[in-house]
């Protein structure tokens, strides 16, 4: 099997399936109890909070854990904007988002905020121009990923943010990290809110972060009883809390290493798909080298992720949540139908090996060839 869409998901970590094995068996007391089992699971909890807010550069009380960055982006977003309504009801966010991104801002226009979406420039970054033409006295969040994760474009969050607070300081900043964590260096400071989701970087899914200021309010939107987190009430999940401190220290290191091999086979691939002339190479020069997208002209990307399972070799359409549908980002970028309706994305890890790489290429050129010749039957 060569997995070649880590993008989507990665397998979790043995290192990290072992912390959470452990604790699962260890910890078994509700960390809300007050005997001993509860308070022994407590102190699990703190231990694996200060640990990921080292590794972070945050404070423990920063840290808030929920199952994903979908529910990271719902609190962030919804409670920004029901926290200071009273203050405007403008949101902006960019064009390259996650489709969650975009469905939350949907609910938030029922509810009577405006949305603007900034314009990017022809390699994806953020428009400056057009984001400080956007911004607005009653402008209250602005929410800008990280990394895009269908071309992997990485925007210049520190820049963004300086825009941002001298235009109006009151605006709260959010960055979606999902694709970031594990595959560049974060600065969560660069923002006032950041999401993240676990099994991105090989740990379980089941178990995000929102990373939160001390600065910012929220108005949550899960109520229940929790004497220790107003923000989201429930029973902690103790055991999903020591893996995700355990991957988030094995996924941050050796950063530079693994992108200086991981830009080698990004690049094996680009060299040999520059011999087809069907293929059109959509990400650009400020996507990171773990994800990789092309557009196959004629041919639909579903039909040939199918003929490539055939091999055994896994890949992925657009982002897995939109899988099928026209590519918003290729659109917002290039303006062109046929090449969002024909996408495929090719997400590397440094646990892919040049012999994969070299099995693909093969199989790839198979499929593309069988597929091609079918469509200019047809």
């Amino acid at each position: 099997m060569i997995y070649l869409d880590y993008s989507a998901t990665t397998p979790i970590s043995y290192d990290v399936l072992d912390s959470y094995d452990k604790a699962s068996k260890e910890f078994i007391g509700n960390p809300n109890s007050l005997h001993g089992l509860g308070i022994k699971s407590k102190e699990l909890i703190s231990s694996a909070t200060k640990q990921i807010s080292e590794l972070l550069g945050t404070s423990e009380q920063e840290i808030i854990y929920t199952s994903g960055a979908t529910e990271s982006n719902n609190m962030a977003l919804i409670g920004v904007a029901l926290a200071r309504k009273k203050m405007g009801n403008h949101i902006i966010v960019s064009k390259l988002e996650h489709p969650s991104i975009y469905k939350i801002c949907d609910y938030l226009k029922e509810l009577g905020f405006l949305i603007s979406y900034v314009d990017n420039d022809s390699d994806g970054l953020v428009n400056f121009e057009d984001l400080k033409n956007k911004i607005r006295a009653e402008t209250i969040l602005v929410s800008i990923c990280a990394v895009n994760s269908e071309l992997g474009i990485r925007e210049p969050l520190k820049m963004i943010r300086q825009i941002i607070k001298k235009e109006n300081p009151n605006i709260i900043f959010h960055s979606d990290m999902t694709q970031a964590l594990g595959k560049i260096p974060v600065i969560v400071k660069d923002v006032d809110l950041a999401s993240f989701s676990l099994h991105k970087i090989y740990g379980p899914k089941g178990i995000g972060l929102l990373y939160k200021s001390n600065l910012v309010k929220l108005v949550p939107i899960i109520h229940g009883s929790s004497k220790d987190n107003e923000l989201r009430a429930g029973t902690p999940a103790v055991a999903l809390i020591a893996a995700a401190a355990k991957a988030i220290r094995l996924g941050i290191q050796d950063l530079d290493r693994k992108e200086t091999f991981i830009k080698k086979l990004n690049e094996k691939i680009v060299e040999d798909f520059n011999n087809y002339d069907g293929i059109t190479i959509n990400s650009t020069k400020y996507s990171i080298p773990h994800i990789l997208n092309v557009s196959l002209k004629g041919i639909k990307p579903e039909t040939f992720v199918h003929a490539m399972e055939e091999y055994e070799i896994y890949l992925g359409t657009n982002t897995a949540c939109s899988s099928g549908d026209v590519s918003p980002t290729i659109m917002a970028l290039y303006d062109d139908k046929e090449r969002a309706i024909s996408t495929i994305r090719i997400s590397l890890s440094y646990l892919t090996t040049t012999e994969e790489i070299n099995r693909f290429l093969n199989c790839f050129s198979i499929v593309y060839k069988k597929l091609g010749s079918l469509n200019m039957v047809n």
